[in-house]
């Protein structure tokens, strides 16, 4: 049965619980596993959501202990999820394997320590162990630009934003997407706000993506619906990508205490991350080919002077320097990026032919110089069965489908006669 706390009581046990934990913290000795830091963007296997509950002499030991604890069932949990059957490695092994304990939600008694925490694995010392690949896909560099609407405002770097906040705890370690988080200083506010949101002029997007060495642009969004002040919220969370903000995906969150605001946003940008990870996985997190082109050079004015000069009857020698191309192809794996850069390095007249943006899972860029034109270049890779889109100074190839074998016509039997 509930009771309700009277608001005096419930102050002095927060008090109180605030001042043990704060003991605790202080009294922790240096064999305890070390905290992470939030935003942590190692790559670190990371196993959240381990309750423990554990009893003890005093609340230092107690919360050593939770911590012990919290290794091992998060260890047999990593071992499930990436072998399909349960490991144990004594604490001695866990020490050098853990890179950090993070405190999702702990309470601290004189004896008792209650919480629920999650593990950072070192990638490669557990991959080894395990017997499993440590490397994973990554995306090429994403710049994040977070808005958050509230009270019918947009922001980003203006101002306090929870949502921004969210995106600085959320550790990226674990995601395939390589994310370009700005620290929402200096510039940043004017560069990324709610109105190049709405921009998709391409010049202007490649000269922001340059300045922080990303390739494409992420734009999540969370719109907060409070019923009242300190009541429940509604957070409509959108994970938007590329110049036109293109939703990928669309989910509402609530909780019935504003307090929990922070909640609220760590799961729904854990959501979004899933939703990218996936899009990216099949294939729909392609960056804008129009992204990757070389902005033109400006014309240089020519003068006019009034007088022409003369045309001498001589032949001016051409130098052959071969023409330098941009050319954009899919690399699904590595073995599709070697097969592009030989099979483009194998057309009469190619003289080099170089990955400069290598993206496995999405769209790569070689460097191509070619002894001749443009056209010419495209109509020897549609000769050998290149699908080719022409842009200026770009090309982007796509393998075609396979042309669809005939059937053959049964013979019919007893057609010969004879003589």
């Amino acid at each position: 049965m509930l009771r309700r706390m009277s608001p005096a009581f419930a102050t002095t046990a927060a008090v109180a619980l605030l001042a043990t934990a704060g003991f605790a913290l202080a009294q922790a000795g240096k064999d305890a596993p070390k905290a992470a830091d939030a935003g942590d963007s190692s790559g670190s296997f990371e196993v959240s959501g381990v309750e423990i509950d554990v009893r003890a002499k005093d609340a230092d030991s107690a919360r050593l202990g939770g911590w012990r604890l919290a290794q091992r069932k998060a260890w047999t949990m990593l071992a499930q999820r990436l072998t399909g059957q349960g490991s144990t490695l004594n604490d001695s092994a866990l020490d050098g394997l853990v890179t950090g304990i993070v405190v999702e939600r702990e309470q601290i008694g004189p004896n008792r320590y209650v919480a629920k925490l999650g593990v950072l694995f070192d990638r490669n010392r557990a991959a080894s162990i395990l017997g499993v690949g440590g490397q994973m896909m990554r995306s090429p560099p994403m710049l994040l630009i977070p808005v958050q609407v509230s009270g019918g405002s947009h922001r980003v770097f203006e101002g306090t934003s929870a949502f921004v906040e969210g995106w600085k705890r959320f550790r990226t370690g674990n995601s395939a997407i390589d994310y370009v988080r700005p620290a929402g200083s200096g510039p940043d506010r004017l560069l990324m706000n709610a109105g190049q949101v709405g921009r998709n002029g391409r010049g202007w997007w490649r000269t922001i993506l340059d300045q922080y060495g990303a390739d494409d642009v992420l734009v999540p969004t969370v719109e907060l619906r409070r019923s009242y002040p300190g009541g429940p919220i509604v957070g409509i969370f959108t994970a938007g990508h590329g110049p036109d903000n293109v939703r990928i995906a669309q989910f509402v969150l609530r909780v019935n205490d504003g307090n929990a605001l922070p909640a609220l946003i760590d799961a729904g940008i854990q959501r979004i991350d899933k939703a990218y990870q996936d899009a990216l996985r099949s294939g729909r997190l392609r960056t804008d080919h129009l992204l990757g082109t070389e902005p033109p050079k400006p014309e240089v004015p020519v003068e006019e002077t009034g007088e022409e000069a003369p045309i001498e009857p001589t032949d001016v020698p051409v130098a052959a320097t071969g023409t330098a191309l941009t050319i954009q192809f899919d690399t699904p794996s590595v073995a599709a990026l070697n097969s592009g850069e030989a099979s483009v390095r194998a057309v009469p007249g190619v003289t080099s032919a170089a990955t400069t943006s290598m993206a496995l899972g999405g769209i790569s860029l070689m460097r191509v110089t070619f002894d001749g034109s443009q056209p010419s270049l495209t109509a020897a890779l549609r000769a050998r069965g290149w699908q080719v889109e022409e842009g200026a100074g770009v090309l982007r190839i796509r393998r075609s489908a396979p042309a669809p074998v005939p059937a053959t016509q049964p013979t019919a039997a007893g057609n010969s006669s004879d003589g």
